[in-house]
């Protein structure tokens, strides 16, 4: 059964759609501002954040929007985990200076930011009101022009059909989307990714592999969905270790690039699971990055979720380069699993209690995991005690099963 798709996923209506064209290479970024003018954008709004714009990142971007004859308006004011005032401040400034295209610049914070201005702009009211829940509005009408230039190798929100924003007063972090969300353009240029410094090619290189590690292994994998994902932990388990070990290795830059990408594609049409489930509810309530969140809790929701499909689990088992051939397909997949725990050793990522995630707190953290809507697409049936086991072995409470 590992490479069939279970017959209960077969079932479902699938869709696949690719708004964006993916545009890459090394030095790519100075064919930016033609681009922009192709769409016809005669003014954006560079969005990103304020460490990225002070360390000069954005200089080649502003260069090739200027040469161009592209006015750039700058927002710089992006912050972790984007909450719904950010965006308000950002959309009511990209009105005022009569901005009609968008550029975003940096990880999937400047990414969801930009997305999520482009849908108050072009939108009636707050982007709360376009949650992609149910009851709520979906979205009407295409964001304007938009071209996101990753920084990082990790969110992939660079090709998603999803921003994912904060809503401080219910603590609680949400997605917006679908295909009129997605950016029109992302150009990724390695060169640009060689500022990001070891800890933040770790956490973000592992979440470009959770995503990949968990929506080949979710009810909802479809085949094009299958050979993106994993075809990023390919790419991820060749060049991760390098891309940490010299950040100015630019194979191995634009190889995490490229995974990211594709991991971004498979997450981008469809669903997660329990790790997404877990990091994007705690974010809510407790400020930690993203990236580095989900590479902590990997270890454990995969040691859960390996006998929910086992086939699927051996086959990541391969792309992470384990020989398998002499092992059972219950091995190969608890080889994946401890493939992952070392990962994240090597790689030095802090644990949740070194985040600030409070290990008393277990309960409340789970209840809002189990809400989370990606809870649904986890390849094991999940429980709140199921979240409490696994978020206990975030915290070394409870014993390893493998």
């Amino acid at each position: 059964m590992s490479m069939h798709m279970k017959v209960e996923s077969m079932l479902g209506y699938h869709t696949f759609e690719v708004p964006t064209a993916i545009k890459h290479g090394i030095g790519a970024i100075k064919n930016l501002g033609e681009e922009m003018q192709a769409y016809g954008s005669k003014k954006v709004l560079l969005v990103t954040d304020p460490g990225i714009y002070k360390a000069g990142v954005t200089k080649p971007v502003e260069e090739s929007l200027k040469k161009a004859g592209v006015e750039v308006v700058l927002f710089n004011e992006v912050e972790p985990n984007p909450p719904t005032r950010l965006i308000a401040r950002g959309s009511a400034f990209y009105l005022e200076n009569d901005c009609d295209g968008l550029v975003a610049v940096g990880g999937g914070s400047s990414m969801d930011t930009a997305k999520a201005i482009g849908v108050e702009v072009t939108h009636e009211g707050s982007v709360l009101d376009y949650e992609a829940a149910d009851g709520k509005k979906p979205l009407e009408n295409r964001i304007p022009t938009l071209a996101t230039i990753p920084t990082t190798a990790g969110t992939g929100s660079e090709v998603t059909q999803w921003a994912v924003i904060t809503d401080e007063e219910r603590e609680y972090k949400f997605n917006t989307g679908g295909p009129l969300i997605a950016a029109h353009l992302t150009i990724i240029d390695p060169e640009l990714h060689t500022s990001m410094p070891p800890h933040v090619t770790a956490m973000t290189g592992i979440d470009a592999i959770a995503h990949a590690v968990e929506c080949y292994t979710m009810k909802y994998a479809q085949p094009v969905t299958d050979a993106v994902a994993l075809l990023a932990i390919e790419y991820a388990a060749t060049y991760i270790r390098r891309a940490y070990s010299d950040g100015d290795d630019i194979e191995a830059r634009y190889g995490m690039a490229q995974a990211a990408m594709l991991a971004g594609l498979s997450y981008g049409s469809e669903s997660a699971g329990a790790a997404h489930a877990m990091s994007q509810s705690l974010g809510g309530m407790v400020p930690v990055a993203h990236g580095q969140c989900v590479a902590a809790m990997m270890g454990p929701v995969m040691e859960f979720n390996w006998m929910g499909a086992p086939g699927r689990f051996a086959r990541i088992a391969q792309a992470f380069g384990i020989d398998t051939a002499n092992m059972t397909t219950n091995e190969a997949a608890k080889a994946a699993v401890k493939y992952m725990y070392e990962l994240v050793e090597e790689l030095e990522v802090p644990t949740l209690e070194a985040q600030g995630v409070d290990p008393e707190q277990v309960e409340r953290w789970s209840k809002e995991a189990l809400k989370d809507p990606q809870t649904v697409g986890n390849p094991r049936d999940l429980t709140q005690s199921d979240y409490e086991w696994i978020y206990n072995r975030c915290f070394n409470l409870v014993p390893s099963t493998i």
